[in-house]
C-alpha cells in the first residue's frame, strides 16, 4: 500500500541521513585507532621485565588527519601532536591514505543523496528511473561499497603497512619504538555501521515491493522491464 511504502521510505531516508552525519563526524576525529607503543631501546638498556616494562609503554591514537602519541622511555610521558598532512606524508602509504579520505567523502555525499531521494519517493512523484527504485538501489549500493572499501584500505594501512609503528618512530633518532597493542576505535566502527545501514536500506526498498534490478519477473508476458522499474 502507498502508506506503507511512504513509511518505509521515510525510515530509510532518516537512516541514510544519520549515516551521512555519522560518517562526516567520524572523518574529523582522531578516534580511528588506539594503541600502545613500547620504547624498545629504553627497555633493552635496563633489561626491563614485568612491572618495570610499564614505564616504557606509551599510548597512541590517531584518525585520518591528525593524532597524538605519548612516548614513555622511563622518565614519564612525553605527549606529541602530529598531523598527516604534511608532517607524515613521506612515511605513510600516501596513496592508500588519500583513497580512504576520498571514499569517506563519496560515502557522505551519496548517503545524503540517498536520503534526499528516499524522502522524494515518500512525498513526491518520481518521474525518472533513477528517481525511483533503481536509483535508491544504486545510491545505497555505492554508499555500502564505499564503506567496505574504507574499512579494507584502512585496515591494510594499519595492519599490513604497520602505520602505528611508523608514526611512533617519526622523528625519533636514537630511540626505537614497537607497537605493543592496537585496536580500531569508535570512528572505524561507525563506518561499519554506515555500511550495514546502507545495505539495510536496499532491503527496505525490496520490502516495499520492488524487485532488485536485473531480476527476472515471474510474469513473463505482462509488461516490459522499463515499465516495471517505474511507478
Amino acid at each position: 500500500p502507498a502508506q506503507q511504502k511512504r513509511i518505509i521510505f521515510c525510515v530509510a531516508g532518516v537512516l541514510s541521513f544519520a549515516c551521512a552525519l555519522g560518517a562526516a563526524a567520524a572523518v574529523g576525529t582522531q578516534l580511528w585507532v588506539k594503541g600502545t607503543i613500547l620504547c624498545k631501546t629504553g627497555a633493552l638498556l635496563v633489561n626491563a621485565t614485568g612491572q618495570e616494562l610499564e614505564k616504557f609503554i606509551g599510548k597512541i591514537q590517531y584518525g585520518l588527519f591528525y593524532g597524538e602519541r605519548v612516548r614513555q622511555c622511563g622518565l614519564g610521558g612525553r605527549p606529541f601532536q602530529f598531523s598527516f598532512f604534511p608532517d607524515l606524508l613521506k612515511i605513510i602509504p600516501a596513496s592508500i591514505h588519500v583513497s580512504v579520505i576520498l571514499f569517506c567523502t563519496v560515502l557522505v555525499v551519496f548517503a545524503l543523496v540517498g536520503a534526499g531521494f528516499f524522502m522524494f519517493n515518500a512525498f513526491g512523484s518520481p518521474y525518472e528511473t533513477l528517481h525511483g527504485p533503481v536509483g535508491l538501489y544504486l545510491w545505497s549500493f555505492i554508499s555500502c561499497s564505499c564503506g567496505c572499501l574504507i574499512m579494507i584500505l584502512f585496515s591494510s594501512e594499519v595492519k599490513i603497512h604497520h602505520l602505528s609503528e611508523k608514526i611512533a618512530n617519526f622523528k625519533e633518532g636514537s630511540f626505537s619504538f614497537k607497537t605493543h597493542g592496537e585496536q580500531f576505535a569508535n570512528s572505524f566502527w561507525i563506518i561499519l555501521v554506515c555500511s550495514l545501514v546502507q545495505f539495510l536500506n536496499a532491503l527496505l526498498v525490496r520490502f516495499a515491493g520492488f524487485q532488485f534490478p536485473f531480476s527476472k519477473s515471474k510474469d513473463s508476458g505482462t509488461t516490459t522491464g522499463a515499465v516495471d522499474l517505474m511507478y
